[in-house]
């Protein structure tokens, strides 16, 4: 009854108000009486007006704008993938989009095409855009500066550091006295184009850096903190001498310049002195999640606004406010954490994109169609490489560093990336630059980042002992040596559980080591070692429960699966184990097998399985990570799905085939280290028909005749699978239990997949 009078009441309100206004416009359009309203024709005017209507929204700055925004974060995110594959930064693959979206290809393969995308009357809006997010950007770098880095370890990292601006800074204006007249605009003083020249050859991408050291894994080495004091030293000198250029030329001589000085110098002042105290303060009221609401938010924001309007109003560019806004933000590092989240994924994914774009779409390398021209764009990265390449290098050797450390210094403060462009960009807006010096100096900054990688790669190469060498965290000689990666701290533990299992009781005959990798574009070097201790901290504390012993290992990684394996086959060990939860099967035919949901298909795998790597009726039992790190692993791998494991006294480990006797030598294990009481179910009589097997399984009997159990039938069901803690199967019966889709799979407890 209840629902009736529901329907009728929505009926009623609806179709009564309806009529209504039906009357209402009845009653109106009788005043239309002497108006001259034209009525519009039917029939096919009516399709053409609907047709122009469309055609109008279609050209409508708004839909321009947003169809931009689509195709260049598609394009950004597309080339980033491509070239993160390939070992290079993603910003190198961003910026390459931009290029190709410009007029140096799709305009001038495709004109008509790149009119209708990039129509020259809509670049202003990208332009704005893509300026806050690189005032976002710079806001994110000035908070990943540690200071605290400077005043402690800065007394050979700034030597090399101010030697890395200066050398490469001297040969920039060396090379703007070569090319000036032939390629200077017209009406700019030498002095502002040398001290561009300059500028632009002594700068370093911080941020590409920092990423780099992570995912090489020297983050935490002496070298690695060497580098980034001096990414950091060379990020705030060059910010600082790019303010006082823009002043230069904006000011026409250096003696008018010192007035805009002598006020940023005052901003500056105001900006540590009063306006940091302040900030320190608030966060220290509001440095959780729930403390930060959206007035405090505001409040740094407007911090940050006022600091770039400032900046852009004393004449040094916004950019450096929004840097300087950063580098006072407060050094709680949980707080620098929370509020960079709010600002990065915005700030890199959605604006910073525009950026990359707008800087393609004014490089035009079709302007070098002279031998001539790609002779100087030669000339200006031999300049670059030499002044900041081999004068870090000269300069790390000098103090102290031996000659790998150099060089590799020297390969690291080489890489320009995004910084590059920034400085780029403000040269061409400010008429210092010729489009065609533009175009050359954004092939330098493309040479000299894609050129990190390798360099480092051909280092390495070159400095490698003769005897590879093992790192220090699990170089080990014990007998049994078990490698566990984990994401999830959670998992971990149980992974350690598992392990414990496996190697309690053998003292120094074992060792475990727990490795955690975390993808580098979630981690800020500035963080990291905080990061590192809450991903270790389950763990270590499961560890010390259990009075096991482990080592720990810890990097950034843009291949986790790549990675995980690699160590995995270094080190020399004999098990790999790897954690997989229930969430990897939702969504999928195997997920509802294992009664882990009531979905058919996860959009996450569609692409897979309309590829046809992932059949809909032939599913592979595990994700796409875990089946690379199988085919990439060269050693014994277990794959635990996990459902809170809490300990293995009750071991159920059925047989399917031959193949499964390995299985033996890790009950064996359970049954020496942790007591387990194990059930061997035959599930096909291979153990009935195979002697060997039987011999060995008797062997077990014999040295502990009362945690072994050998059934030949079994109904499995709900009740049996509840009274166990594991269940161990190998990795071909696993597929063959999938494929066959047993009742029973929905009820298993925690299971250890084994691949030898």
């Amino acid at each position: 009854m209840k629902y009736f009078r529901k329907t009728a009441f929505y009926i009623g309100t609806v179709g009564g108000f309806s009529i209504l206004m039906y009357w209402i416009v009845l009653l109106g359009s009788k005043f239309e009486l002497g108006r001259n309203i034209i009525e519009a024709e039917s029939g096919n005017n009516s399709w053409q007006e609907f047709l122009s209507s469309i055609a109008h929204n279609f050209e409508h700055p708004l839909a321009i704008l947003l169809i931009q925004i689509v195709t260049i974060i598609f394009a950004a995110r597309l080339f980033g993938w491509i070239f993160s594959k390939i070992g290079q930064p993603t910003v190198i693959g961003e910026i390459i989009a931009g290029i190709v979206l410009g007029p140096s290809l799709v305009g001038m393969y495709f004109p008509e095409f790149s009119a209708t995308l990039f129509p020259a009357h809509s670049l202003g809006n990208i332009q704005f855009l893509s300026q806050i997010g690189l005032i976002l950007f710079m806001f994110v770098v000035g908070m990943e500066i540690d200071l605290k880095v400077l005043k402690h370890k800065a007394n050979d990292a700034i030597i090399i550091s101010h030697a890395s601006i200066i050398i490469p800074f001297a040969l920039g204006m060396g090379l703007a006295y070569f090319i000036y007249q032939a390629h200077s605009p017209e009406g700019v003083k030498f002095l502002s184009f040398g001290l561009f020249l300059g500028i632009a050859m002594s700068i370093t991408a911080f941020p590409v850096l920092a990423r780099i050291v992570q995912e090489r894994g020297i983050s935490k080495t002496r070298l690695g903190t060497v580098v980034i004091t001096c990414a950091a030293a060379d990020d705030i000198t060059a910010w600082c001498l790019l303010a006082a250029v823009i002043a230069i030329v904006k000011a026409g001589s250096f003696v008018s310049s010192l007035y805009i000085i002598a006020l940023a110098a005052l901003y500056v002042l105001v900006m540590i002195r009063f306006i940091k105290p302040f900030l320190k303060r608030v966060a220290e009221l509001h440095s959780s999640n729930e403390n930060l609401s959206k007035p405090i938010v505001a409040i740094f924001f407007i911090t940050l606004i006022l600091s770039a309007y400032t900046t852009e109003l004393i004449g040094i560019h916004a950019l450096f406010g929004a840097f300087m806004a950063g580098a006072i933000m407060p050094e709680n590092t949980r707080f620098r954490s929370i509020f960079i989240e709010k600002v990065e994924d915005v700030a890199l994914v959605l604006l910073l994109p525009l950026f990359f774009v707008f800087t393609g779409l004014r490089t035009e390398i079709g302007l070098l169609n002279d031998i001539g021209l790609w002779k100087i764009t030669g000339l200006i990265i031999l300049v670059a490489i030499v002044g900041k390449f081999v004068g870090s290098a000269l300069a790390a050797r000098f103090v102290g560093q031996h000659w790998k450390d150099s060089l590799t210094i020297g390969a690291l403060m080489n890489t320009r990336g995004l910084m590059e462009l920034v400085v780029l960009n403000i040269g061409y807006d400010l008429g210092v630059l010729t489009p065609e010096i533009f175009a050359m100096m954004v092939i330098m900054a493309l040479v000299t980042t894609f050129m990190a990688g390798p360099a480092l790669s051909l280092i390495e190469r070159v400095f490698k002992p003769e005897t590879e060498e093992i790192p220090s965290e699990i170089s080990n000689s014990g007998k049994f040596r078990i490698l566990i990666s984990f994401g999830n701290p959670e998992r971990g533990r149980s992974l350690l559980k598992l392990a414990n299992g496996f190697v309690r009781k053998l003292n120094s005959n074992a060792a475990v080591t727990v490795m955690h990798l975390t993808p580098t574009n979630e981690l800020h070097h500035y963080n990291a070692e905080q990061y590192e201790q809450e991903s270790f901290g389950p763990v270590i504390q499961e560890s010390k429960m259990l009075n096991q012993k482990i080592s720990t290992l810890f990097k950034a990684s843009g291949d986790i699966d790549s990675d995980i394996a690699e160590t995995a086959n270094k080190g020399d060990f004999d098990l790999l184990l790897i954690g997989i939860g229930q969430s990897i099967f939702e969504g999928s035919i195997l997920g509802k097998i294992l009664g882990f949901t009531t979905r058919i298909i996860n959009p996450e795998n569609l692409f897979s399985q309309v590829s046809g790597k992932d059949s809909l009726f032939e599913n592979s039992p595990f994700d796409e990570r875990t089946r690379l790190i199988l085919s990439k692993s060269k050693i014994p791998v277990g794959i635990l799905i996990d459902k809170e494991l809490a300990k293995v006294d009750s071991v159920f480990i059925p047989i399917f085939a031959e193949t499964d006797m390995q299985l033996i030598h890790y009950a064996q294990k359970l049954i020496n280290n942790v007591e387990s009481q194990v059930i061997f179910y035959d599930a096909t009589g291979q153990i009935k028909n195979n002697r060997q097997f039987r011999e060995s399984i008797r062997l077990i009997e014999q040295v502990a005749p009362n945690h072994i159990s050998l059934l030949n039938e079994l109904v499995i069901e709900t009740d049996f699978l509840k009274q166990q803690d594991l269940m161990l199967v190998s990795f071909e019966s696993w597929k063959q239990l999938v494929e066959s889709k047993k009742h029973w799979l929905q009820d298993i407890p925690s299971t250890l997949i084994i691949r030898e």
